[in-house]
């Protein structure tokens, strides 16, 4: 599934709209990716939002 392990950001759902104002489904999809974190000297894989790992880069806990 595509749900950040940290934040819990998932799908969001919307419409496209064309020139006509024709409305159809879309959806998207957050930017995850797997990361090995080091916690309490355990390796732990997670999937993690690219906004939560920047987030963990700026406090410095990656």
């Amino acid at each position: 599934m595509n749900i950040c392990d940290i934040t819990g950001k998932g799908k969001q759902f919307g419409s496209n709209v064309s020139p006509s104002m024709r409305h159809t489904k879309k959806t998207w999809k957050p930017n995850l990716q797997k990361k090995t974190i080091i916690i309490d000297g355990r390796k732990i894989k997670l999937k993690i939002s690219t906004q939560a790992l920047r987030t963990l880069k700026k406090k410095n806990l990656i």
